[in-house]
């Protein structure tokens, strides 16, 4: 059987975020909903949580309630158990949002953080607010068949409870389940590769072949966008101008208070596009010659003059020889005004430096702010972490792995060049370059999105996950023969192992 491309609904499920569209269209569309993956409990002023009446909600019989945190490192994104709450307790989206705003007192919790599912009332929660609020489906007359990503390397009971929950409590018309990676890999219009996927706290590597995950040589690295911005945001702190605006010296701030805008101010930079990533391995540095004190530039009044120097010619024809020098060196210092905060701040070259934590992990070495990492066990620079991931595979698919090296994640999209930038440090891990055998690797390449999703084209490939899901969907929910996904008929039939049968990774 097949279905009307409208009433497909796509949910991308990620460590930290939630995606999700309904219907498919001859141009591929981005997500229409995109919110952090979480629900929150609201509590009492004896700390005890409150079901949706608003009535505390009574213990298990063994009062389990714990925090779980990752394996690898102490994670700021806490899992806790509620062994009695139910869905219907949990706020979620714009509900949970709003209790925040309000000030009300709520336990958050991330059912996904750790790759995996840690709580499944929670995560039905998310689940049933994407499908029955946000994408407007009914469940008495629910016709949406749905493609869920999930991460990869999970057990089979994992995909047969979630095709239980989306048939029995959602109604569901059918339901496939794709890997994140594969899904990943597929908008990159490739089935082979290495898929770095940056999220807030870990980064996941997994090497594909043939459209499967090698989940044997799969890694995660405890490095992400959160080690970045709190890395650059105590580069900023030597910034007198931006420090002297945020914190005046006749009102100054705490050190944290100031630490705390700056990452504010930071992640407004690098989500505006003001960031790049060098490609040659090399650290961005303000320049030694010419003009470096950028508070002293401030501080004259001359930084409107000098931003009009970046979108004008150098120099005119009558101007001196003095005058040119001048012009290049204030043009080579990269200098950007930005509005935060009803302030106008004067950068330079500095806010280049966010993603070098991702390639040397040891600049984060006692950094105040940065998360502790399990055993004090040193985190991998990117390019080692994809070396030996693809050092555990068969030697005759390295060759087409390093040709498909795609990163991904929310920071790719807005940061470019994070790729070009792991390509020229991760060069050296291919081994004898110079053996030209029909398994030895060449080279190293970086592959993106094509152009020709046209309602991509802005998005880095930090929408790859979405993009690949919606491509997948538009393929098996169109196959007469159901070969792929899990219909009704077959849940009457066979239960949630059906699932098992129709994921091909699983088989």
């Amino acid at each position: 059987m097949s279905f009307r491309d409208s009433n497909v609904a796509v949910i991308e499920t990620g460590r930290t975020h939630i995606r999700a569209g309904l219907g498919l269209h001859d141009l591929l569309k981005t997500p229409t909903v995109e919110f952090p993956a979480r629900v929150g409990l609201r509590r009492n002023a004896s700390g005890e949580h409150l079901n949706k009446a608003q009535q505390p909600i009574a213990p298990g019989e063994t009062d389990v309630k714990k925090r779980i945190g990752s394996s690898s490192r102490v994670s700021s994104f806490p899992q806790h158990l509620e062994p009695n709450a139910s869905v219907n307790d949990y706020l979620v989206g714009t509900a949970l949002d709003e209790a925040l705003a309000a000030g009300q007192d709520v336990t958050i919790s991330w059912p996904f953080a750790d790759a995996d599912v840690h709580d499944w009332t929670q995560a039905e929660a998310i689940w049933k607010y994407v499908l029955f609020n946000q994408l407007q489906r009914r469940r008495v007359q629910n016709e949406s068949p749905v493609l869920l990503s999930l991460f990869p390397g999970l057990a089979r009971d994992t995909y047969e409870r979630a095709c239980q929950i989306f048939f029995e409590r959602f109604n569901a018309a059918g339901l496939a389940i794709i890997e994140r990676p594969v899904a990943q890999i597929y908008a990159a219009n490739s089935l082979d590769g290495v898929v770095v996927d940056i999220d807030e706290e870990k980064t996941d590597i997994t090497p594909i072949s043939e459209g499967f995950p090698l989940n044997h040589a799969r890694t995660t690295i405890p490095l992400g966008t959160r080690d970045c911005q709190n890395y650059l945001a105590h580069i900023l702190k030597s910034n007198q101008s931006v420090v002297s605006a945020l914190s005046p010296a006749e009102n100054p701030l705490d050190p944290e208070a100031l630490h705390a805008i700056l990452l504010d101010l930071v992640k407004q930079l690098w989500t505006d596009g003001h960031v790049k990533v060098p490609s040659d391995g090399e650290t961005v540095l303000v320049e030694d010659e010419g003009v470096t004190d950028i508070a002293a530039v401030v501080m004259a009044g001359k930084e409107k003059a000098i931003i009009e120097n970046q979108i004008k010619k150098k120099a005119t024809a009558k101007a001196s020889a003095a005058e040119q020098a001048r012009a290049r060196e204030i043009e080579a210092l990269d200098l950007l005004t930005v509005q935060f905060r009803e302030h106008s701040l004067t950068l330079g070259k500095e806010r280049h430096r966010l993603c070098e934590p991702l390639f040397d992990p040891t600049l984060l070495k006692g950094l105040p702010g940065s998360l502790p990492v399990a055993n004090a066990v040193r985190p991998l620079p990117l390019q080692e972490a994809v070396g030996l991931v693809i050092g555990q595979t068969d030697i005759d698919q390295r060759a087409s792995l390093w040709a498909g090296l795609f990163l991904t994640g929310h920071l790719t999209r807005h940061v470019r060049g994070i790729g070009i930038a792991l390509q020229s440090r991760a060069a050296p891990f291919v081994v004898n370059a110079e053996l030209l055998t029909e398994v030895q690797p060449r080279y190293v390449r970086v592959l993106n999105m094509p152009e020709y999703y046209a309602e991509y084209r802005d998005t880095g490939n930090g929408l790859a996950c979405f993009l690949g899901s919606s491509i997948t969907a538009k393929i098996i929910f169109n196959d007469n023969g159901g070969k792929s996904f899990v219909s009704k008929a077959d849940y009457t039939a066979r239960g949630p192992h059906a699932i098992i049968e129709m994921t091909p990774a699983l088989l």
